[in-house]
């Protein structure tokens, strides 16, 4: 006797691919134009000065330099000096 009637109880078994979110460059790297420093859901991180926020709220470098994690009134920002 099978022990799930028709597949009935696994259906929703199923696990969905990660979505790979996360710091990509972290405090004191070096980046490029282009580089992805976060990808996130939501703003958790700002952009500050040197980066710019997405539509998908990824966090990527507008020039060259390295990257700072800081804390301002609360909110945490991301930038490139």
């Amino acid at each position: 006797m099978a022990h799930t009637k028709a597949q009935r109880a696994v259906r929703g078994n199923r696990d969905s691919a990660g979505r790979r979110l996360g710091v990509k460059k972290f405090g004191g790297e070096s980046v490029e134009p282009g580089n992805i420093i976060m990808r996130q859901q939501g703003t958790k991180f700002k952009a500050g000065e040197g980066t710019m926020l997405t539509n998908d709220f990824t966090i990527m470098a507008l020039k060259k330099g390295t990257v700072a994690f800081k804390t301002r009134q609360g909110q945490k920002y991301i930038f490139v000096k």
